[in-house]
């Protein structure tokens, strides 16, 4: 680990990182960008959304002339990316070992600088439960919720969040084993099913006025986004799959609930620490109110994901978008 920490070439990357922070990254120029490694694949649950937005941003990279390249953790060690002259990760990794700190952490000590929210906000963006709590310190709206367990009294937990409910895990992405619970009888089947993803359970109230999002770019909040899924709610399916998921942009909201959200975004964003591009999940009361809901730190970039989907709103194209989110690599 001594040669990956004090590796010569990792002091001329950070170096060579850093100068780009406090630039537009639309000046770069592709070789300005280096070397770059596409990290995607990995071995989350999320494997195969992570592939399809991982060809995506190669593809990007490689039409605007950068020298881009495949990499997948789950079969190479990233040792290699030091080895291999890499200048720089874009990290489209979902899910555990991917965008929970983990990757963050490894690429933090081999000096390579990499896409996204540093270590510890990856890690308190893909735990739903602390990332609630910082929220909820910092006074941002958030739906109820309690943490359940196999022994929870289903009537207490019903009787708290009344119905219907979300039961969901704490640390999956993509709506990985939730379920949306409309009877007492329905929740601990829902427990069961969650806790196959993860120790820790959420249960959640139904807030029933809308699913929004609004994504993240550098300091720029982007246009809000209205989900109208057209099963139950915003799952895996509706997100990957289906066809029938309507999304709207612009969403309908007024100008001052957009900006609204968008602050609201931004300050959720900002205290989980997040750092370059992002996306933050928002439920709509039917009054009309915003509660924060989740930050996605390392969004998706397939041809249903939303970050693209809001950047090309804001005039953004594709090859643009990663781009600036390439030049927004960073080391700490």
């Amino acid at each position: 680990m001594n040669k990956q920490i004090l590796d010569p070439r990792s002091k001329q990357r950070a170096q060579s990182a850093t100068m780009f922070l406090g630039e537009d990254p639309r000046g770069l120029t592709p070789s300005q960008l280096g070397k770059v490694a596409v990290l995607f694949g990995g071995r989350s649950a999320e494997r195969e959304v992570s592939l399809k937005s991982g060809a995506a941003v190669l593809a990007a990279l490689q039409r605007s002339g950068v020298d881009a390249h495949a990499f997948d953790p789950a079969t190479r060690n990233l040792q290699a990316l030091v080895d291999e002259g890499f200048e720089r990760a874009f990290i489209a990794l979902h899910g555990r070992f991917g965008e929970d700190g983990t990757v963050q952490g490894a690429l933090e000590l081999l000096g390579i600088p990499y896409t996204g929210s540093g270590v510890m906000a990856s890690a308190l963006g893909m735990d739903k439960w602390r990332s609630k709590l910082v929220w909820q310190a910092g006074g941002l709206p958030i739906p109820d919720f309690l943490i359940i367990d196999e022994g929870s009294d289903s009537a207490e937990v019903v009787r708290k969040l009344g119905l219907p409910l979300f039961v969901k895990p704490a640390n999956e992405g993509s709506s990985v084993g939730i379920s949306k619970v409309k009877s007492e009888g329905e929740l601990h089947k829902a427990y069961q099913d969650a806790a196959r993803h993860d120790t820790l359970v959420i249960a959640e109230s139904f807030i029933g006025g809308g699913e929004y999002t609004v994504a993240i770019l550098g300091e720029q909040a982007l246009p809000v986004i209205k989900i109208e899924p057209a099963n139950e709610f915003y799952d895996y399916d509706a997100k990957y799959l289906r066809d029938d998921t309507r999304y709207l942009c612009p969403s309908g909201l007024n100008a001052g609930q957009e900006a609204e959200m968008q602050r609201l975004a931004k300050q959720a964003f900002a205290l989980i620490g997040g750092q370059g591009w992002g996306r933050v999940d928002f439920l709509m009361s039917e009054s009309g109110k915003p509660y924060v809901l989740e930050a996605n730190t390392s969004p998706g970039m397939t041809d249903h994901s939303l970050v693209p989907m809001a950047a090309r709103q804001a005039g953004i194209s594709f090859d643009e978008l990663v781009l600036r989110v390439s030049g927004s690599a960073h080391v700490g």
